[in-house]
């Protein structure tokens, strides 16, 4: 009974990493507008082979670019003056202070419950 399994010599050689494909803006745009010029079926295949894309990228290229655009209409924020960054961290600090003093009364509560409920099944053991 032979194998099928080839031996494969090892080679000293160093593979070159696989590294993540980038493309730049103008290019994402630009095959984002032929996919949606086609309409026969197999041309947007034909596209994607060609280009050696997935239909996913399309679509996720094509959802950040209707984001950009949104993004780009509205007014780009300002930075906090040193002053509003302080009060901004102590309302964050005053919120989670009171956040923290909530969870350890329900913590000291669920406590106190679980001691009763052990009392209450050592009395009727005995």
């Amino acid at each position: 009974m032979e194998t099928s399994e080839k031996k494969v010599p090892k080679s000293p050689e160093v593979l070159e990493k696989a590294r993540r494909r980038r493309y730049p803006r103008e290019y994402k745009e630009r095959m984002v507008a032929e996919a949606d010029l086609c309409v026969v079926p197999g041309e947007l295949g034909a596209l994607l082979r060609r280009e050696g894309l997935y239909t996913g990228a399309i679509n996720r290229w094509r959802k950040e670019l209707q984001e950009s655009s949104l993004s780009s209409s509205r007014k780009p924020k300002r930075k906090e003056t040193p002053s509003q960054e302080i009060a901004r961290l102590k309302r964050q600090n005053a919120r989670l202070s009171e956040k923290l003093r909530q969870a350890e009364l329900i913590i000291d509560v669920q406590k106190k419950v679980s001691e009763m409920i052990q009392t209450r099944s050592q009395e009727k053991d005995d």
